[in-house]
């Protein structure tokens, strides 16, 4: 076990100091909506602290800077030549980044001043599901929850104890998409308004993700280039938008790589204007997904389109790592870190594994979720 310091949760006094959505809310979508709405700085400063506030009661911990942790030692453990750099979110709240884009959409909410008569829905395996009923709980809105019929039986029993209305979706075998997403569309069409992250549900999911790059910009000022995994895409589309001087490579799993599939196609014209009229030539659901890296098996990178064009405008490229780098990067990322991450959490990782990269640039990649399973 390494001596690295394992970051701890950030609790009432200390989230105030540094919570992202104050320290950045100049650069947020929402503040910028609120003060042509009339609003005073203050009042936007105090919606986030109340709505903060709320969110510790519930999840014991509110929203601060997360750490950044030296990964000299996993670098020479994974032979690498890079100065790395990893960003921890599995301490935040609901135990990922996910609240950072739900919360961001929780502002828009009120500063749009939203009547809270819709319910609200989500489409995830987990993570986000968590997030987005956390965030439901703390603005008091009910929420629908669409989730996988292998969802981790710890998510499902954290989504009922957050009184979210869990829907459990078997596939059909008429059907080739996510049964998750299809009864979310249908729970749309119904009334319910979307609460996702995926942003072309939820266009200001990005603007509360950004803030993670944000911060690892400010933590890490020489940063040449980050791998950020990818499900639904919308991590990457948020980071690269938020670094649009770092090289970006998006990370997929070989059980499942719809956006590296729609880069290949499009390659090396890249038409992005023939991508957008005609999406389904490039983009269509992945057959039988599947990984130990559950929260990237979105079968439709839903946000492919300004995630391919951040990445051509970064110089980077999408990354396919195997299944064997997968687990056996997991293995050693937990091992020399000690920080209980899952194999979603690092895949970005495992994506500069297997990838050639200049000797000694400086590389961020992110440590995005808990691992349940060794908590239940």
């Amino acid at each position: 076990m390494s001596s690295m310091k394992q970051p701890g949760r950030n609790t009432s006094s200390d989230v105030k100091a540094s919570n992202p959505f104050i320290v950045y809310r100049e650069r947020l979508d929402s503040y910028a909506k609120a003060m042509r709405n009339g609003w005073s700085d203050k009042q936007f400063v105090d919606l986030v602290n109340r709505l903060d506030q709320e969110i510790c009661g519930i999840d014991g911990t509110g929203f601060s800077t997360t750490p950044v942790i030296d990964g000299t030692a996993l670098a020479v453990a994974l032979g690498l030549n890079v100065d790395l750099k990893v960003k921890v979110e599995i301490n935040s709240v609901g135990g990922s980044h996910k609240a950072r884009h739900l919360f961001g959409v929780a502002l828009h909410l009120a500063v749009e001043e939203d009547d809270g008569t819709r319910p609200l829905a989500i489409a995830s395996c987990g993570n986000a599901a968590i997030a987005a009923a956390t965030v439901a709980k703390a603005i008091d809105r009910p929420i629908e929850v669409f989730v996988p019929a292998w969802a981790e039986e710890s998510a499902l029993a954290i989504l009922q104890q957050l009184e979210a209305q869990v829907h459990v979706c078997e596939l059909d075998a008429n059907d080739p998409g996510d049964p998750c997403y299809a009864r979310f569309m249908e729970s749309m069409e119904k009334g319910a308004q979307p609460f996702g992250v995926q942003g072309t549900n939820t266009p200001s999911t990005f603007d509360g993700g950004r803030t993670l790059g944000w911060e690892l910009r400010d933590q890490v000022d020489n940063l040449d280039m980050v791998f950020v995994q990818v499900g639904g895409g919308a991590l990457g589309t948020a980071t690269a938008r938020a670094l649009p001087d770092v090289t970006i490579y998006p990370v997929q799993v070989a059980g499942c790589a719809p956006l590296k599939r729609a880069w290949d196609l499009l390659a090396p014209e890249f038409d992005l204007e023939s991508a957008q009229a005609n999406p389904e030539r490039f983009m269509w659901p992945w057959d039988q997904p599947a990984s130990a890296a559950s929260g990237l098996l979105d079968d439709v990178t839903y946000d492919w389109l300004p995630l391919l064009e951040a990445t051509i405008e970064s110089g980077g490229v999408p990354v396919v790592v195997s299944e064997t780098t997968l687990i056996e990067t997991h293995k050693i990322a937990t091992s020399v870190t000690g920080l209980n991450v899952s194999p979603t959490g690092v895949a970005g990782l495992a994506g500069l594994a297997e990838t050639s990269v200049e000797d000694g640039s400086v590389v961020g990649i992110l440590f995005t979720g808990i691992n349940r399973e060794n908590e239940a």
